[in-house]
């Protein structure tokens, strides 16, 4: 008997992703609002990533960008929290690009310095 088990408990399994979504395809998917602006960037989508960044988040960005995750799956696109800041990276800074001073980006930071 393993140690710390009784005959009489019940198993403790942890809830595992099915094989469906294990195994989804990994094929881009087109851009809703058209093609990216300024050079094309793209995020870089489900691929091993050598280099690593940490970012804390407040409680109620987490929570922002899990309803963002979720929003995206009710469209049917499924994608984990990793995929969907990269996405979102990759079109802010090809709106800096393209825009420059007047990006979207460049504006908001303007607002909070």
């Amino acid at each position: 008997m393993a140690a710390g088990r009784t005959s009489g408990s019940r198993s403790r399994r942890v809830s595992l992703p099915g094989v469906a979504e294990l195994l989804r395809p990994a094929t881009p998917r087109p851009y809703a609002a058209g093609p990216p602006a300024g050079d094309g960037r793209q995020g870089s989508g489900r691929e091993a990533h050598p280099q690593k960044i940490t970012v804390y988040l407040s409680a109620a960005e987490l929570l922002d960008l899990e309803r963002a995750r979720l929003a995206l799956r009710a469209y049917g696109i499924a994608v984990d929290r990793g995929r969907l800041v990269r996405e979102a990276i990759a079109v802010l800074l090809a709106d800096l690009d393209a825009e420059g001073e007047a990006s979207l980006l460049a504006g908001r930071l303007r607002e909070t310095t």
